[in-house]
């Protein structure tokens, strides 16, 4: 079980760093597009880019791996409630899986605690 959630934990950081990276690199038009359905402007794309990267990073630490996990979890909700505020439900059911995540990996609890 510690292997799967080493695995689990890598994999989550690396997705919020790479989603928080991402935000600070200029938007094609489809994911403009996306944004402006979901209500998100271009100047609050560095804030949750910034957030999504400290996310990422406070994984790592078994002082803040929970705190790091809901906050994870926050995000994702958050993105899903835009998504069916704006009537994409498609996008918001693709959300579970990344939901899911942060909730097992609290679940499974801190891996390099020994």
């Amino acid at each position: 079980m510690k292997i799967v959630s080493i695995l689990l934990l890598i994999a989550s950081a690396f997705l919020s760093i790479k989603h928080g990276w991402d935000a600070f690199q200029p938007a094609n038009a489809e994911q403009a597009k996306i944004m402006a359905n979901l209500g998100i402007s271009n100047t609050v794309m560095p804030y949750f880019g910034a957030l999504s990267i400290i996310i990422g990073l406070i994984l790592f630490f078994p002082q803040t791996f929970f705190l790091g996990n809901v906050l994870n979890a926050v995000m994702i909700v958050l993105i899903m409630a835009l998504s069916l505020r704006a009537g994409d439900y498609k996008m918001a059911l693709m959300e579970i899986p990344f939901l899911t995540l942060p909730l097992i990996l609290i679940w499974l609890k801190y891996p390099f605690k020994f």
